[in-house]
């Protein structure tokens, strides 16, 4: 893999900030965009735009062509069985918010309960207290232990008669810890409840396969793996989604409406009310076949190799606080060094060029857990290097020194 021919697909990687070359390592945040899926996007919107599904007219036709290839696109990248499980939402976020608010409406009475983790996002949270609130359910929490692995003994233990669902995170977006999802959504099964994975920080950097997963419900964002913002993906095992009520109602999702009754269309549209981003959807694809041409496993083997030789250096540094340190872990380092305040690091590497994210990361729980306000935190993409490890390692140094 030719790291350096990849990124010289990546447009913005040659800017400087504040005079020095970026270092960007909040990719967990977002990623950045290659030029083809850019190109596409703007290709689309000179030459094809028009609304799909709806338009007899050629433009109408060619853009809702290139609109469902793209669902195509997905199924194969995730390999669900029919793209009638396919969803586009505009991210990670509103996926879970659909299934919360679908599932909840339809399967979820007062006294009900929902298992997730100690690590999860705050999209995988709140959702799950809004229900709470409306209707009076339960939420369970799996723990973990202090290298920052869920105790799947005390996960097994959580279960009852009124769990109705599992939604937990495949990928800490905080720790870095790879969950054993496969294992844990056979436990589920075998106490005949569903599982939602949440995919946002697994997508980009392994091979996921939904049907070997037995994932019911998988959720991902285009944004975190070199596509657009604001697109994003619902799969769901189509006898769940037949028995789902739609989220929204509007244009596209019906069959037929009158003042007396309204018809619901067939899946996928049930779940898509409205105009879709179908300018998305198309850059969406295109950043799929991008990661699909350089294969995932070369990337995750690059990632792991980076993410190891981060963690040796970043632990050369006195004083350095690593955050997750599970067996399984991917390109994600959260850390804190000395009593420098997160901000305040992640501030001055800033002047340097480097990009990391600092704060709670959406996962206040978790920094409760881990006794912290916040971390800072340092996360790897395909286009990243040895080299922009050791301007991060350099950089925290200069900064140390300053306190």
């Amino acid at each position: 893999m030719n790291i350096h021919k990849i990124r010289e697909d990546f447009p913005i990687l040659s800017r400087t900030v504040y005079g020095k070359p970026l270092v960007y390592l909040d990719n967990g945040a977002t990623t950045q965009k290659p030029r083809l899926v850019i190109d596409s996007i703007v290709d689309e919107y000179y030459s094809v735009n028009a609304n799909v599904h709806r338009g007899v007219h050629f433009l109408s036709q060619q853009a809702t062509e290139l609109h469902e290839a793209s669902r195509e696109t997905v199924r194969q990248f995730i390999n669900a069985r029919s793209t009638r499980e396919v969803i586009f939402t505009r991210g990670t976020t509103e996926s879970i918010n659909l299934i919360v608010s679908s599932f909840g409406e339809e399967f979820m009475q007062e006294g009900d309960e929902v298992i997730v983790s100690v690590m999860e996002h705050h999209s995988n949270i709140v959702p799950w207290q809004l229900l709470a609130a409306r209707k009076g359910i339960a939420i369970k929490v799996i723990p973990m232990n202090d290298k920052g692995e869920l105790l799947l003994e005390e996960y097994e233990n959580l279960f009852s008669e009124r769990t109705k669902i599992v939604s937990v995170t495949q990928v800490s977006n905080v720790l870095g810890t790879i969950n054993p999802v496969k294992e844990m959504i056979a436990t589920a099964h075998a106490h005949g409840v569903p599982v939602m994975i949440d995919g946002a920080q697994s997508i980009p950097h392994m091979k996921v396969d939904v049907q070997d997963l037995d994932a019911d419900f998988f959720v991902f964002s285009g944004h975190k793996i070199y596509g657009p913002t604001g697109i994003g993906v619902l799969y769901g095992k189509e006898d769940w989604l037949e028995r789902l009520p739609p989220y929204q109602g509007g244009g596209e999702m019906i069959q037929s409406v009158s003042f007396e009754k309204t018809v619901f269309g067939e899946l996928p549209f049930k779940f898509e009310a409205g105009t879709p981003d179908y300018i998305a959807t198309t850059g969406l694809a295109k950043a799929l076949d991008y990661v699909t041409g350089i294969g995932l496993d070369p990337i995750a083997l690059h990632e792991h190799e980076l993410t190891v030789y981060a963690m040796q250096r970043l632990k050369e540094i006195p004083n350095m606080r690593i955050f997750g340190e599970a067996e399984h872990k991917s390109s994600v380092i959260s850390f804190l060094v000395g009593d420098i305040h997160h901000l305040d690091l992640g501030t001055l590497l800033d002047r340097l060029g480097i990009a990391v994210r600092t704060g709670h990361h959406c996962a206040e729980p978790l920094m409760r857990r881990l006794g912290i306000e916040g971390t800072v935190r340092a996360s790897f993409a395909v286009y990243n290097t040895k080299e922009e490890v050791d301007a991060l390692v350099a950089g925290i140094e200069r900064v140390s020194k300053m306190f």
